[in-house]
């Protein structure tokens, strides 16, 4: 275990220990030394009902970056500890993208709630994100962006970033319309200051990459990772701009598809939240599918030791090696198991691919087993 480890620990027990005990200063003050960052590993930490009450102690300039570290589940637990006014301001700081990935945690009677309690133009933005498909990139982008008209002149150009900057999710990449709003090219800020300012944004804009909003958002994801691009417009079935993927979001995505695989490698479901924040019930619940499809598997064992079970009344000795029969066949089928879920989450392999995975996986257990 490392220092910062340890002292998060302690953090931990201290601040659990003062919620115990009442002690509501000692508690203040205890989350109120420590980062943002260090604040939303603690509060994953604690139990439920004293989550909201550490939430409700931290300083108000810091409570909302630390509500928008945290993830959805944690989020809409703590929304359900909080009084009314509260989770009204609260929901109504979060940007439109962060706030739907909330409302996809939450009781559709407190979110439909929520979401008539926002201003009219928040709730507008918001309900653009809504409805798209989940799973579509549409419901992860952001719907508050800069973009730049194709004839404008630079100067133009960042007069209207300096305007629109505090509202915007990025200006690093600005998308670039013609008139009836559709993508004819990106610019990227750092070459819009680097430009002349009488030139016209056509003549240092590059050809667009950009996503449909109906796409799914893990293949949209990896496309905006493997480009090494900060941002990527999104756009509907006519071309036309409806808004702007980030890195951020989809590093966000990536890394709530990546556990779902690694769970799934390792014969559970993925919890979906921290562990120590994980009721024990639905921890049982995530494996216990799994441990019934592996008990399936193992009772065809059985059957193929009863087919030969003369064979080894005869011959004791071979009893021995069945263990180690049993362990080979089972690490066999963890590598053919993890190979191909890695595969399917890389895009490598789809679902109409079946038929040429399973005939390459027989051809590698017959040489592993030749090999063996």
């Amino acid at each position: 275990m490392t220092r910062a480890e340890r002292d998060l620990n302690e953090i931990t027990e201290t601040l659990s220990s003062a919620l115990v005990d009442n002690n509501v200063k000692a508690a203040a003050r205890t989350i109120a030394s420590i980062s943002t960052a260090d604040a939303a590993t603690v509060l994953e930490r604690l139990g439920t009902k004293q989550r909201a009450v550490a939430y409700r102690l931290l300083p108000k300039d810091d409570a909302l970056d630390v509500f928008e570290s945290l993830d959805p589940v944690v989020q809409s637990e703590i929304v359900g500890g909080l009084r009314n006014e509260e989770v009204s301001r609260l929901f109504a700081e979060l940007d439109p993208d962060d706030r739907v990935w909330l409302v996809d945690e939450l009781p559709a009677k407190v979110a439909g709630r929520l979401l008539s309690g926002l201003p009219a133009s928040e709730r507008r933005l918001t309900a653009s994100i809504l409805g798209y498909p989940k799973d579509s990139i549409g419901r992860r982008m952001s719907p508050e962006y800069v973009s730049a008209h194709a004839d404008f002149t630079v100067d133009e150009a960042l007069v209207k970033v300096r305007r629109l900057a505090g509202q915007a999710e990025t200006v690093y990449t600005i998308p670039v319309v013609d008139s009836s709003r559709k993508v004819v090219g990106v610019v990227e800020l750092k070459d819009l200051l680097i430009a002349d300012g009488a030139a016209e944004v056509s003549t240092v804009m590059v050809e667009p990459e950009m996503v449909a909003a109906t796409d799914g958002d893990e293949d949209a994801a990896r496309r905006l990772s493997d480009l090494g691009f900060l941002a990527m417009p999104v756009v509907d079935s006519e071309a036309r701009l409806v808004g702007i993927f980030t890195i951020d979001d989809a590093a966000r995505i990536l890394e709530y598809e990546e556990s779902q695989d690694r769970a799934r490698q390792g014969g559970t479901e993925d919890l979906r939240r921290p562990y120590l924040s994980t009721p024990v019930f639905s921890i049982a619940r995530s494996r216990v599918i799994w441990l019934l499809v592996l008990a399936v598997g193992a009772s065809l064992t059985v059957q193929v030791l009863s087919a030969f079970e003369a064979t080894l009344a005869q011959v004791t000795v071979l009893s021995l090696f069945v263990p180690l029969l049993i362990g080979t066949g089972g690490n066999t089928g963890n590598q053919a198991a993890t190979t191909v879920t890695r595969a399917l989450a890389l895009g490598d392999v789809h679902s109409g691919d079946v038929a040429r995975v399973a005939g390459r996986e027989v051809r590698v257990g017959f040489l592993l087993g030749l090999l063996l």
